[in-house]
């Protein structure tokens, strides 16, 4: 009795934190990702009715981006991560009756979709490194509009064609749980498609060329006194501390994944305190998709004007764009 007692009390915490922090996260990651969605067809609209100013197309890419990022964040928020509470908080155990919408289809999304939001984070760093690069070569490489819905189309359809082999491969094992029944795509799966993809080569990238971005842009300020380097600056801090979070909310789960595979046949993978540790690192794990608006909103004086403008009965104009016509109309010394 008392050794069982401690196990029932890991379980039920690790119960108890998904349920009430799980639907808590939901909640308001729906609400934020749909506000993004909201503000950045706003700002991407107000960009295409001044197309005249090259310079006020500055963000476009990297707005088309964020919009993509978080479409796909809405998306796994409403299916993967609803599905994860029914899982570990409520503890549903998957059958073969529905092991498709459950399990195979279930992590086809969840990779499809966690993958596309991760590229689109990625190349909006990089679009912003090459618009504040003061190599005309460099800045020349940043694309048109047009260009950059054809990149995002091509890289969802490439992404979605990859994650195939997971609808194959993902099975519901005898103790109702999800896991893949190849003992050659598991290496696969777990080497290059969590530890490299979604780990390590993102952190490496969005690591370098977000510390690239915010050099250039001291740069800038040091020989130019436009204002709209302002709006630069905030777009680059956004990227940054969406970059950080992806960091942190990263590594806890590439360890589970990583102990998982090294010890499959250690009693302790059972426990309850890895199954605590199991919870702690899903939710971290999720924390990105949920984070990205209340990021946004704490770090970015414009994103917070605009979300102010969206619930009026006249909506103002879009202060990101006026506060670059403000600033082009403004004589240079």
């Amino acid at each position: 009795m008392h050794s069982t007692q401690p196990i029932d009390q890991f379980n039920m915490i690790a119960q108890r934190i998904m349920i009430i922090v799980g639907i808590l996260m939901c909640i308001l990651g729906t609400i934020g990702n749909l506000l993004n969605i909201c503000i950045f067809i706003i700002w991407c609209r107000s960009r295409k009715s001044t197309n005249k100013c090259s310079h006020l197309n500055r963000s476009m890419n990297s707005l088309l981006y964020l919009l993509v990022s978080s479409f796909a964040n809405l998306i796994i928020i409403i299916y993967p991560f609803s599905t994860r509470i029914l899982f570990d908080g409520y503890q549903y155990e998957i059958s073969e009756a529905n092991v498709f919408f459950l399990c195979k289809f279930r992590y086809y999304i969840l990779h499809t979709f966690y993958l596309i939001s991760l590229t689109s984070i990625c190349l909006a760093t990089f679009d912003r490194y090459l618009i504040t690069s003061r190599d005309v070569h460099l800045r020349e490489l940043s694309t048109t509009k047009y260009r950059t819905i054809l990149i995002i189309l091509f890289i969802c359809l490439l992404i979605g064609l990859h994650n195939i082999p997971l609808l194959k491969y993902f099975n519901v094992s005898s103790d109702g749980q999800c896991q893949i029944s190849s003992s050659i795509y598991i290496y696969y799966y777990l080497y290059i498609f969590r530890i490299s993809l979604q780990g390590l080569l993102p952190i490496l990238f969005l690591s370098i060329f977000g510390i690239l971005t915010f050099k250039q842009l001291k740069l800038l300020e040091q020989h130019q006194s436009n204002k709209h380097l302002n709006s630069d600056r905030q777009l680059a801090r956004m990227l940054l501390l969406i970059s950080i979070t992806i960091i942190i909310a990263s590594i806890p789960n590439c360890v589970e994944q990583i102990y998982d595979l090294i010890f499959s046949n250690d009693n302790h993978r059972h426990s309850s305190r890895f199954f605590l540790y199991h919870v702690i690192s899903s939710i971290l794990f999720y924390t990105n998709p949920v984070a990205s608006f209340y990021i946004f909103y704490i770090s970015t004086p414009n994103f917070r004007h605009q979300l102010r403008h969206l619930f009026p009965k006249k909506r103002t104009d879009d202060y990101f764009v006026q506060h670059q016509i403000h600033s082009r109309a403004e004589p240079s010394n």
